[in-house]
């Protein structure tokens, strides 16, 4: 069997056309022997969530938390979930003050026994371990803040072994290409 993947993305700000654009991506590697099994959204764009997942019939284990911008809607702000054998820890970010250092999320995570915390709200690409804990930021799939452009992650859970996780970018007409991402 493969090994399972997650699908992570955050800060899409309500664009429609980038969440389809994702999704239909996503709904192509999705099958029921094990690609992308699950999603996670970091945070500031729900709203639309439903109405791209619908519009493309992106069916998917929804793992979702709020951002700072998600604030008229009724969701937690942290949660940890297992895959395989690898426990996430997710947030948006803004409550872990991450432009000051990481210091407060790795905390929360290992707080949690988490291997993997997630989070977004920067926009910007990150993946680091960090004493055993890899922080990975998928950046804004939407409206990035670096060079990179707009992008999103897929992490790879191998039994036993750390995650493996995969840059990808999206471009203004929606065209998703893996991207070469320091230690990815």
């Amino acid at each position: 069997m493969a090994n399972k993947k997650l699908l992570v993305f955050s800060d899409s700000h309500g664009s429609l056309s980038a969440l389809k654009a994702l999704f239909n991506w996503a709904k192509e590697r999705h099958s029921p022997n094990g690609t992308i099994i699950a999603s996670a959204f970091l945070g500031d764009g729900f709203s639309d969530l439903q109405k791209a997942a619908e519009a493309t019939g992106f069916l998917s284990d929804w793992k979702i938390v709020c951002g700072n911008n998600d604030y008229t809607h009724h969701i937690q702000e942290a949660a940890v979930f297992d895959l395989a054998d690898h426990r996430f820890f997710m947030c948006h970010g803004h409550r872990q003050s991450i432009y000051r250092g990481y210091h407060l999320l790795l905390s929360a995570a290992k707080n949690n026994g988490a291997d993997v915390a997630l989070f977004g709200h920067s926009h910007v690409p990150f993946y680091e371990n960090i004493d055993g804990i890899s922080l990975i930021n998928p950046g804004s799939v939407a409206r990035p803040r670096s060079k990179t452009g707009a992008t999103f992650a897929v992490i790879e859970c191998p039994e036993g072994e750390p995650v493996i996780v995969e840059f990808f970018g999206v471009d203004d007409n929606g065209v998703i290409k893996k991207i070469n991402f320091p230690n990815s």
